[in-house]
Order: structure tokens, then sequence, then C-alpha cells
């Protein structure tokens, strides 16, 4: 167990604004469980699903993207706001990304394990294959990684290898596993056209490399700002949000805002096409004409649920170097409530990620004496 009995976490205490995110200087370390293992953190990525639980987005009584709730939606229902539909728990430290270092484990689990760098897996499943598709996402359903120390079930909890900083590979858990995640339950297949929309963010970026390395053509949607960055990832075309796509022209949609452009994507997808989402941040309620489904003999498909192997694929994507991180930029844990000001305005593509204060003061004393 570390020297410290009390450490850095952001707590958060109810659906709201970024007043419920309490900054606390000295909450309680926590200690594993019997199969579980303490990680230090040392860097954890903001995501959108850290913004859409404190805001109540999950819950079905709201309609409307996820901006127009960053301060807190007024009419939903907390019992089922979350990820999985139930009520949150709170008090509750956020945080889906982690990468760190395990400094203690439970007394089921070899204490060689003790110093491997690791990332957590963030959707972390509770059910097998041939049962209901069933899991519980790591900062929401349990503590995550807005602290200096976390806990996880050692089973979900991976080793890994790699020059990358903290930083750089806390940009990959929740995002790129996402991503991996809809490529492989749409069956996305060497020299198909996929296009994917969100093109800048996290997921959206991950998804481009990782279709670019199936040996795919990538189109993308995003905003003119962000095109060569989008371009610098892999895509060939990219289009601007709010230009025509053409029409019976891609294999595959991979969507991630939904909204009023819904309707567009299956009209640009081929005949028997297929479209996969997992997201929907301009707005979950969409218009389907039931006709374009079944003339045109298109699958759709939804995508949170993650079997084991994907954030193994992940890790040894990692290693091998086959995904560039895309970190714009990095903040100390306390000046969180910034960052998911900076993460809401889009201003930044890739991921933003945040350091224990900590962490972050070492670092730049490591830099002053080198």
């Amino acid at each position: 167990m570390p020297l410290q009995q009390t450490m850095q976490a952001v707590v958060l205490t109810g659906h709201g604004g970024p007043e419920r995110l309490s900054v606390e200087p000295a909450w309680p370390v926590p200690t594993p469980t019997a199969d579980q293992v303490l990680i230090r953190v040392g860097a954890c990525g903001v995501n959108n699903t850290d913004i859409n639980t404190r805001i109540g987005w999950y819950s079905k009584a709201v309609t409307s993207d996820t901006n127009a709730g960053t301060d807190g939606f007024t009419d939903f229902d907390a019992e089922n706001a979350s990820w999985d539909g139930n009520a949150l728990k709170f008090p509750r430290i956020q945080g889906a990304d982690v990468c760190g270092e395990v400094v203690a484990v439970g007394s089921k689990i070899n204490e060689d394990r003790i110093g491997e760098r690791v990332l957590v897996r963030a959707m972390q499943p509770v059910s097998r294959h041939d049962e209901e598709p069933t899991c519980i996402t790591f900062g929401s359903e349990m503590d995550g990684g807005f602290c200096e120390y976390a806990v996880a079930p050692a089973a979900h909890v991976l080793a890994v290898d790699s020059p990358l900083t903290d930083a750089e590979l806390a940009s990959f858990p929740c995002a790129a596993s996402t991503a991996l995640g809809m490529l492989e339950r749409i069956n996305l297949k060497a020299g198909e056209h996929i296009l994917v929309t969100g093109a800048s963010g996290g997921v959206g970026s991950a998804a481009i490399q990782l279709a670019k390395a199936r040996g795919c053509t990538v189109s993308a949607i995003s905003s003119p700002p962000k095109f060569d960055f989008v371009r610098s990832l892999g895509a060939s075309d990219v289009y601007d949000r709010d230009e025509k796509l053409p029409a019976n022209t891609f294999d595959v949609v991979a969507d991630l805002v939904a909204g009023a452009a819904f309707p567009s994507l299956l009209e640009a997808l081929k005949r028997g096409g297929r479209y996969i989402t997992a997201g929907a941040i301009s707005g979950p309620i969409v218009e389907l004409d039931v006709r374009t489904l079944y003339l045109k003999d298109l699958a759709l498909a939804g995508s949170t649920f993650q079997p084991p192997e994907i954030f193994t694929k992940l890790i040894a994507e990692i290693e091998k170097g086959s995904l560039k991180p895309t970190v714009s930029k990095t903040y100390p844990l306390s000046n969180i409530a910034e960052a998911q000001a900076d993460f809401v305005s889009k201003a930044y593509p890739g991921k933003l990620v945040l350091i224990p204060d900590s962490a972050m003061a070492q670092s730049s004393l490591s830099q002053v004496h080198h």
C-alpha cells in the first residue's frame, strides 16, 4: 500500500453543472479487494461519457444534443441517467481512461503484478458472448481515474509495453476500444469504404486509423478547421458537417453524431450497407424512413458491450505502434472544469488528458533537473 492514506480526487457529488465536481485534496485512498489491484494514476483522459453522465444526458427524458445541457439538465430522470440505466451512486469518482502503475494487489492477485505499467479496460463485461450483453463502465458504475489512486478488477487491468507517455497512453482505453469494438461488431473488411462521423474526436480519430490499418478506404465528416488533422490520420476524403454526402457510396458508416444528419447517412450507404453507432452527441432522437432501411437492405447496429478480446487486441495495436496518440492538451487534475469546458467547445481535435497535480509537479521538477 502507498505510504499516504489520502489522495487528491475529483468527486462528482450529483448530476448538474461543473459545480458538481468537487476537487478534494484529502480523499481516502481506496483499498483493493481480493481480486483487485491498486493503481497509481499517471494520467486520465476526458471523454464525452464523463460529461454526459454528470449532466444526466443518458436519461430517456432528455431528447436534445449533449451541448444543450452542459450546465446540467433540469428535466431528466435521475433513476435512469447512467450507462446501465440505473441511478448513479454518489459520491462518484469519474474517469474511464486510465494509464498508471500497479502499486498494490488484493489477496488473490500475484504480487509480481506490482510495478506493472497498465491500462484499465473502460467497458468491463459482466456477461459472456452467449448471454445478454451487459457491461459496466469504469468511472460510472464504479469509481474511476480522476484521482491519484484507483482500484480495478485485476482481470481488467492489462500491462502495456510502450515508449509513449502516460498522457498519450491515457488517450486510448475508452475511445480507441470503442472504435475497435464498432469495427469488429460491424465486421469491417479490407477493401471496404467506410465513412466516419465526428472524425476529429477521440473515437473518430481512432476509427480512422484502425480502419486504414485494415486496408480500407476512409472518408470522414468534420469541421473545416480540423480537415488537415483528420487527413493526417488517414482519411482520403473529408466532408464538412453541412455538406451533401454522395449517395450510395459507402459500405459502412461508423456514426458518433446521429441527430438531424442521420437520414443522410443512410442515403450515403450502398445497397446492403451497414450502419453502426456508439454515440449521439448531436441528438439521440432521429428521423428514420423505414423504406430506406428495407428497400436498400441495410443493417443497423449499436455498440457498447465489448467482449474481453477487444481490449487485448487494442493493447497489441498500441504496442505495435499502429495507433498514433492524438493528445492536444494536458491539464492538472484540479483544472478539470477548464478541461471539460474545452472538451465541450470542440476547440481541440483528438484527446484532452488530466494528470494528478502531484504527478504533474513531479514531471515539471524532473524536467528542471534535466
